[in-house]
C-alpha cells in the first residue's frame, strides 16, 4: 500500500502548483482521499477531501476559492493550488481513509504519504 505525493517545489506569490497523489497497492474502495499539510514549528492541518467517487469535495476555509481538489479513474488524486499565498508554504501530505467522524480529523486517515514541500517566496 502507497501513497506518493509530488508536484511541490519553489513558487512566487500568486503562483500556481499542482500536487499529485499516486496511489498502489490496492485500491481504496470507499475511502475519503484528503491532504493536509504542516509548516514548520506547527501542527498538521487539514486542506481538502474528496468522496471515493469524486462526486463530494470539501475544503479548509483557509484554502476555499484557491485550491481544487479532484481524482482521475484510477483513483489518483490531485490538488490543484491557485493563487498561493507564503502562508501556504508547508510539507503537504496525502492520506487516505474510511473517515466516520470529522473529514480534517487526521487521525481518521490510516494511511499517508511522504509528503511534498511547498515553498510560496518571492
Amino acid at each position: 500500500v502507497q501513497l506518493q505525493a509530488s508536484g511541490g517545489g519553489l513558487v512566487q506569490p500568486g503562483g500556481s502548483l499542482r500536487l499529485s497523489c499516486a496511489v498502489s497497492g490496492r485500491t481504496f474502495s470507499g475511502y475519503v482521499m484528503g491532504w493536509f499539510r504542516q509548516a514548520p514549528g506547527k501542527e498538521r492541518e487539514y486542506v481538502s477531501s474528496i468522496s471515493w467517487n469524486g462526486g463530494s469535495t470539501y475544503y479548509a476555509d483557509s484554502v476555499k476559492g484557491r485550491f481544487t481538489i479532484s481524482r482521475d479513474n484510477a483513483k489518483n488524486v490531485y490538488l490543484q493550488m491557485n493563487s498561493l499565498k507564503p502562508e501556504d508554504t508547508a510539507v503537504y501530505y496525502c492520506a487516505a481513509g474510511a473517515v466516520r467522524g470529522l473529514l480534517a480529523d487526521k487521525d481518521e486517515y490510516e494511511y499517508w504519504g511522504q509528503g511534498t514541500q511547498v515553498t510560496v517566496s518571492s
